[in-house]
C-alpha cells in the first residue's frame, strides 16, 4: 500500500482574516494576486481536519520542488498519496496542468480590426444577408476597435424588430466592450433608414454616453449594399 504524505502545519482557513483567504482574495484582487500555492488551494477546494487547504497546497508544491513544471508531471496516483487529496481532487489538478500545457501551444487568435463601415459590413454579411425577416446584431469592440464578439440581439418580422436596450448594454458591459457598432437588415432591399431606425440609433447613442460606451455606427444591410449612419454623419 502506498504511503500517505502528510502536511505538518495545522491551521484552519476559517481563522484567517477574510482578505487573506485565497478565494476572497481572488474575487477582490484578481487571480494574478494569488501565489502558486493559493491558486492550487482554490483548485483543491478543501484541506483536512487538521490542515488548511493552503498548507496542503504548499506541501504539494514543496515536494514538487516548488515547480509547476514538476507538478504537471505527477499522475493521479501520485497525487492521491497526499493526505486530503482524493481521486476527484487529483483529477482536477491533472486536468488544470494539462489545460496549462495546451494553452502554451495554442495558436494565437488573430483579432479583427473594425475601423470602417465596410469592415463591419463584411463581418456581418454572412449573418444579415439573404434573410426574410429583420434581425438586429451588434459588434462589440475593445478600446482599439478590435472585435470582441458579434451577437444577435433580436429577430422580428419583415419590416421591424424590437431591441431591448437594457439587454443590449448588459451584454456590452459583461464583455467589457467600450464601443459598439449596431446593425440590422432590411429584407425589402431599401437601405433608407426609417424614422424608427433613426430614433433607435439616437436613443442607444445617448444610453451609451451614460455608460461611457461609444456607438460608432449603425449599418443597414440589404443583400447587395448597405447604409452607414457614420459615413453619412448621423452618429
Amino acid at each position: 500500500m502506498a504511503r500517505e504524505i502528510y502536511a505538518t502545519v495545522p491551521l484552519r482557513i476559517q481563522d484567517w482574516a477574510p482578505e487573506d483567504r485565497p478565494r476572497e482574495k481572488l474575487l477582490r484582487q484578481g487571480a494574478s494576486s494569488l501565489t502558486d500555492a493559493e491558486l492550487l488551494a482554490v483548485l483543491i477546494g478543501s484541506g483536512t481536519r487538521n490542515t488548511s487547504v493552503v498548507v496542503l497546497a504548499q506541501h504539494i508544491l514543496k515536494t514538487s520542488g516548488n515547480s509547476l513544471q514538476e507538478l504537471a508531471k505527477r499522475s493521479v496516483q501520485e497525487l492521491r498519496r497526499f493526505r486530503g487529496i482524493g481521486e476527484a481532487k487529483a483529477v482536477a489538478i491533472v486536468c488544470a496542468m494539462e489545460l496549462t500545457r495546451r494553452r502554451a501551444y495554442e495558436p494565437v487568435i488573430k483579432k479583427e480590426l473594425v475601423n470602417s463601415s465596410l469592415k463591419a459590413y463584411r463581418l456581418l454579411q454572412p449573418d444579415l444577408t439573404g434573410k426574410s425577416v429583420e434581425e438586429f446584431w451588434v459588434l462589440l469592440l475593445n478600446r482599439a476597435n478590435y472585435l470582441i464578439k458579434k451577437i444577435k440581439i433580436s429577430s422580428g418580422g419583415t419590416s421591424r424588430t424590437i431591441v431591448d436596450a437594457k439587454f443590449l448594454f448588459r451584454l456590452v458591459l459583461d464583455h467589457q466592450a467600450v464601443a459598439i457598432i449596431l446593425a440590422h437588415n432590411h429584407p425589402s432591399g431599401n437601405t433608407t433608414p426609417s424614422t424608427a431606425d433613426i430614433e433607435l440609433t439616437n436613443t442607444l447613442s445617448k444610453a451609451g454616453e451614460l455608460l461611457d460606451v461609444a456607438v460608432l455606427d449603425h449599418i443597414i444591410f440589404t443583400d447587395r449594399t448597405y447604409f452607414s449612419f457614420s459615413d453619412e454623419g448621423m452618429v
